[in-house]
């Protein structure tokens, strides 16, 4: 599950719960906005969990035989 789609579903399952009153026979709608809700939230949270930006350190070494010798570190995100 994407972040846009936790977050789709938690607006759809407020959107069940809180604004919409008509009455379907077999399913409360209500509940099924809280379950969307918690399946959105759960989604959004695993998704910054498992894929949030992860950081790398680089070092790199640029030099010659004799020559001076030049590192630099770098922070990467990807």
């Amino acid at each position: 599950m994407r972040l846009g789609t936790g977050i789709l579903l938690l607006a759809v399952g407020a959107i069940l719960t809180f604004a919409v009153t008509a009455q379907v026979s077999g399913i409360d709608l209500r509940v099924v906005g809280w379950i969307l809700m918690a399946v959105g939230a759960i989604g959004i949270v695993v998704e910054l969990a498992v894929w949030a930006p992860r950081r790398r350190r680089v070092v790199r070494t640029d030099g010659y035989e004799g020559g001076p010798v030049r590192r630099s570190t770098t922070e990467e995100t990807y």
